[in-house]
């Protein structure tokens, strides 16, 4: 191989970095999904004049990190809290995370280069890789979908498709909107052929029109919910001289007159232990004036640690408990650490006390004449498989989250993004109350009703929408898009062509 021939596999994967940051911009908060579109219109330039499956492997490697590592750059928010212990931490927990990731999509394009050699084979190859990739990447090892490629259209009619075909099916759109003009660029074909690239744009846009048609300007509300939202900073959350300033504040607007249907207090709201918080909930009671009253606390069983949602009713009783069921790795517990601690390593074993312990699925909680809600914890509204699986279908959703994790740059607004995201694909309100912002009411279609900004102490009383009836998506989930990847997989394996060598 001569000199130019080792240098070009990586410049296109310095290329790709950039490129891949680019396609960062259509995230919130930027929203610029144009980029987005154009940075994966260039996947056939990089991978023009690559042979070798290894080397397309890298660019692809490449091209996702530089995506990841801009569009989940806040994930340093929280070793800043505590910069003088873990500020260290910060850019390693970031290169760690993006370029882990990064392994779905550098998979992708080396399985498509080993999967054919024919052209055409080749560029449907990739796309339905990387389709598969995503889909992977919210499975695998309890899942990750933060970031994905469906995020992009949230605020524009392309998300409404949602309820149809879902995150994976329009990451597979996006896909195809992308990457086939891309590659008519560069080739020399027949004019209609290379127009015919354009189709799945043309899916694209007409199926945003039909899917925003008839949205009604107001939803009719089946009553009002208070959001309360305290805003205690992270650094001083836990702070003995703040903790009781943060409770007398939600407090207050509890009280606030008239009362609605149902308040809700966010995350880990009050500063003890429900084991040990009979006091604190008779002062909650008595604010709330009889109105239920839905909140995030902490409890124990045994030597177990919850993190919880606690429903109280009128007279101030804990009525329900949820306990968030899908943990983050590594912040809520050990991966393994229950299984070490068979070995006797008892250090990170949930079973033993340290860290969280996972409640036993997702469930539904009555909230009488609002109906049902499926409660979800921070993280878990992140996971579209999470809505699922309770066997009664919920009347709307209610998220209570502590996004003061992620500072005030770009995580409350992509978490704010994936709420509205599953609101969508069920077809169902949610009610979102977070620590430090950003609060919302969220309607069945995905728009805001109202909220409380970001970093801003305060509450808001909105009306509940209706839920809408079920989506295609809700019916179905994600598991129809994996058969259509692999029979498309197979298709595109099937395609005349040599295999080449992998590197």
């Amino acid at each position: 191989m001569t000199p130019p021939e080792r240098r070009l596999p990586l410049v296109r994967t310095g290329q790709a970095l950039v490129l891949g940051a680019v396609a960062a911009l259509g995230l919130a908060p930027y929203g610029l999904w144009p980029a987005t579109v154009l940075a994966l219109a260039c996947i056939p330039w990089l991978l023009r004049g690559i042979a070798r499956a290894g080397q397309a492997g890298w660019i692809g490697w490449g091209l996702a990190t530089g995506y990841f590592a801009h569009g989940l750059a806040w994930i340093v928010e929280p070793f800043l809290v505590d910069v003088a212990r873990h500020g260290w931490m910060a850019p390693f927990a970031l290169a760690f995370l993006a370029g882990g990731l990064a392994l779905f999509w550098a998979a992708a394009f080396w399985g498509a280069f080993r999967v054919t050699a024919h052209p055409a084979g080749r560029l449907w190859a990739l796309i339905l890789a990387v389709s598969l990739a995503e889909l992977a990447r919210a499975y695998v090892l309890t899942g990750f979908p933060w970031a994905a490629l469906a995020q992009v259209w949230v605020g524009t009619g392309a998300v409404l498709l949602l309820a149809w075909i879902g995150p994976h099916g329009l990451a597979l759109l996006t896909l195809l909107t992308a990457v086939l003009p891309g590659q008519a660029l560069l080739e020399r074909g027949p004019v209609p052929r290379r127009l015919s690239s354009l189709l799945p744009a043309a899916v694209l846009a007409a199926g945003s029109f039909w899917a925003a048609r008839g949205a009604p300007d107001a939803y009719p509300a089946v009553g009002t919910v208070r959001l309360v939202q305290p805003n205690a900073p992270q650094h001083q959350k836990w702070d003995p001289d703040m903790i009781p300033v943060f409770f007398e504040r939600q407090v207050g607007f509890t009280a606030e007159r008239p009362h609605p249907d149902l308040i809700v207090w966010p995350e880990t709201a009050v500063p003890t232990l429900l084991d040990y918080a009979g006091p604190a909930l008779e002062v909650i009671a008595e604010a709330a004036g009889g109105t239920p009253l839905a909140l995030g606390i902490q409890r124990t069983d045994g030597r177990r640690s919850y993190n919880s949602l606690v429903k109280l009713d009128g007279t101030g009783q804990v009525a329900a408990i949820y306990d968030k069921h899908h943990l983050v790795p590594f912040g809520e517990y050990f991966p393994g650490g229950d299984l070490a601690a068979s070995f006797g390593l008892r250090g990170f074993a949930a079973r033993e006390g340290d860290g969280f312990s996972a409640g036993s699925g997702p469930r539904v909680m009555d909230f009488g004449t609002l109906g049902l809600a499926l409660p979800l914890i921070c993280y878990e509204a992140v996971f579209p498989q999470d809505m699922r699986g309770t066997g009664a279908r919920p009347d709307f959703l209610l998220q209570i989250t502590n996004d003061a994790w992620f500072g005030k740059n770009a995580g409350p607004y992509q978490h704010l993004a994936q709420a509205r995201m599953r609101a969508i694909e069920q077809g169902l309100p949610m009610v979102r109350v977070a620590n430090t912002g950003i609060s919302a009411m969220i309607d069945p279609r995905g728009g805001i009703i109202a909220s409380l900004p970001l970093g801003e102490a305060g509450f808001v009383d909105a009306g509940l929408p209706a839920p809408l009836a079920p989506t295609l998506y809700a019916r179905s989930g994600d598991w129809p898009v994996l058969p259509l990847l692999l029979a498309g997989l197979l298709a595109a394996g099937l395609t005349r062509g040599r295999k080449i060598k992998s590197a």
